[in-house]
């Protein structure tokens, strides 16, 4: 884990790589799990059986599951100093241009994009690109807006 100092730290790093997780296994109890919270139990992700059969050859995680993710995954990454909160804003861009089968392994990897002064703090654009192990197409990139609180 990287550790930065302050707000004037993370402006350092603006326009720069962040960092990389580890891996995490995308198991069907996970996806069943995420099924049952969003209330999505299309059988494309909860149907073991006919998803064996469907186009992917197996179940996928659903793309919310894989998005919702990104926070577990870039919690090692940095910790700053001197900031009385963090909070996510939002997002800007999100793409999903493969599915993550169940079994896959997944980690993210962030850039900063843009970093801006907001009142009382600053205002992080982030691309957090999370990649399926052995699989040339990532299965989520997504821009992160999160506010960051003196």
């Amino acid at each position: 884990m990287k550790t930065i100092s302050g707000i004037e730290g993370y402006k350092a790093l603006q326009g720069q790589p962040l960092g990389e997780s580890g891996w995490l296994q995308v198991d069907q109890d996970r996806i069943n799990q995420f099924a049952d919270a969003t209330g999505d139990h299309q059988w494309i992700h909860v149907d073991v059986e006919r998803a064996k059969q469907g186009p992917f050859g197996a179940p996928i995680a659903h793309g919310f599951l894989t998005l919702s993710l990104i926070p577990s995954l870039t919690a090692g990454l940095l910790k700053i100093d001197g900031v009385r909160m963090g909070i996510n804003y939002g997002l800007n861009r999100v793409r999903f241009p493969s599915p993550v089968k169940v079994g896959s392994k997944v980690r993210a990897t962030v850039k900063n994009l843009s970093i801006e002064d907001v009142q009382g703090g600053i205002q992080v654009v982030n691309e957090v690109t999370i990649a399926v192990e052995g699989q040339e197409k990532p299965a989520c990139v997504a821009e992160t807006v999160t506010r960051l609180y003196v």
